[in-house]
């Protein structure tokens, strides 16, 4: 690890990480959202991983214009889920939340969310509905987040979030042997032992774009996301379940035929599979296009 700038004001409610490498495109403007919360009981970390573009200098100077924002540097770049584990063992909050370069909080979010988890003493993880933008920022979808009592079908936490302590010291932080599901994993994990909230309210901009983690390394994602799904699959869970989670995540790859993935659903579900042979005979002829294409 290399370099850390401390201030030494008392520990703020909340610790906000943001890790960066080479994402000076949009920096300027995430960070800017973070600063702009309504609710300012916040530490900013910024983890530098180890960057070589622009990002440094936009970090150092938001640092220097704000004493919530704590900066440290990272010497070798040690990927997405490494870095917010540095970030979360320098955090002083009793309340965690991170965020990505590429995207912007509402102003009102932390407030909200931390107001949500006051509310609900019994819950340790809350969560709300986002937006989805482009690369210019135009709206182009919203995502309504929940239940969680579905998250073995999808990652429906979402991008929007906030957390006791408790769950990133229960949970050891992040995998970093799962880049790209750690966030995934992570609350599969925290599903097993502690509560969430959901709140259905847009505190949060997600942007889509060609240079995102999820567009570069989509088939690599699919095929760790079956793994962690399938590992945190319970005994208990009931057979036409176990068909459906097994056969959507075979249907999710465009790229690559996973009929492992159906044999196992057809023995938790003969019927359930039977049933879907149509959708299964267009991914199928889906997959060969785009397998020809490449």
């Amino acid at each position: 690890m290399g370099t850390e700038a401390l201030d030494s004001t008392a520990p703020p409610r909340v610790s906000m990480v943001m890790p960066v490498h080479n994402g000076a495109r949009w920096l300027a403007e995430a960070i800017a959202s973070v600063l702009a919360q309504d609710f300012g009981d916040f530490e900013l970390i910024l983890v530098d991983d180890a960057s070589r573009d622009a990002s440094p200098a936009i970090m150092a100077e938001a640092a220097a214009r704000d004493p919530r924002v704590r900066l440290l540097r990272l010497d070798t770049n040690v990927g997405l889920p490494a870095a917010l584990n540095h970030g979360f063992a320098a955090a002083r909050g009793e309340l965690h939340s991170w965020t990505s370069d590429d995207n912007l909080l509402r102003p009102q979010m932390l407030a909200r969310l931390v107001a949500e988890l006051d509310a609900q003493p019994g819950a340790d993880i809350v969560h709300a509905d986002f937006i989805l933008i482009d690369d210019a920022g135009r709206e182009i979808g919203h995502s309504r987040v929940g239940p969680v009592e579905r998250l073995l079908h999808g990652n429906n936490v979402g991008a929007c979030f906030l957390y006791r302590a408790r769950v990133t010291e229960v949970l050891g932080g992040y995998d970093t042997a799962l880049f790209g599901v750690e966030d995934y994993d992570f609350w599969l994990r925290a599903a097993r032992r502690f509560t969430f909230a959901t709140l259905h309210e847009d505190l949060y901009l997600y942007r889509k774009h060609g240079g995102s983690l999820t567009s570069q390394r989509a088939e690599h994602i699919q095929a760790l996301t079956a793994e962690i799904v399938e590992r945190a699959m319970p005994d208990a869970l009931p057979v036409r379940s176990r068909s459906e989670i097994l056969l959507g995540l075979a249907l999710r790859s465009q790229h690559r035929w996973r009929f492992d993935l159906v044999r196992r659903a057809f023995r938790a579900d003969p019927a359930h599979v039977a049933a879907r042979l149509p959708a299964i005979a267009r991914w199928s002829l889906v997959v060969a296009r785009n397998r020809i294409a490449a």
